[in-house]
């Protein structure tokens, strides 16, 4: 496991988030705290394991556009360095459209949702990503 400046791990975390968002190419509203260092709960030592883990989302826009979206993702994902691992529905009762995505290193893996609410009568719909680095030791 790779030893690593925590403040760096984050800052790339966030550039690997603009990028994806570059690609989704939406002028929508976007979330955005930042990206946060938290306790890597894969390892179960008492070593101090961390990963950066950046959730955000956009919204504001058709879902129409979304779905676009999702679909320019499928396409320029693989040529930016990522591999799609996932790239169907997730597990939960609405059976939300979803990909999930490891850069080509493993560095890094990205989850993305589409959460269509217009089906529901609600306008609040959006794409939901989650980008999280690999675990490692703070320096």
């Amino acid at each position: 496991m790779q030893v690593r400046d925590g403040e760096v791990v984050k800052t790339e975390v966030e550039q690997a988030s603009s990028r994806i968002l570059e690609i989704m190419a939406l002028k929508g509203k976007v979330t955005d705290a930042g990206a946060m260092t938290v306790r890597c709960t894969d390892y179960e030592s008492d070593e101090e394991v961390y990963r950066a883990r950046h959730p955000w989302s956009v919204y504001q826009v058709p879902v129409t556009a979304m779905a676009e979206a999702m679909d320019r993702l499928r396409d320029r994902l693989p040529r930016d360095g990522w591999e799609i691992v996932k790239d169907g529905v997730d597990d939960s009762p609405a059976k939300t459209p979803q990909i999930v995505a490891e850069s080509k290193g493993k560095e890094y893996s990205v989850d993305l949702r589409l959460l269509d609410e217009s089906k529901y009568g609600d306008a609040s719909s959006l794409i939901e990503v989650t980008v999280v680095s690999a675990c490692y030791r703070s320096k």
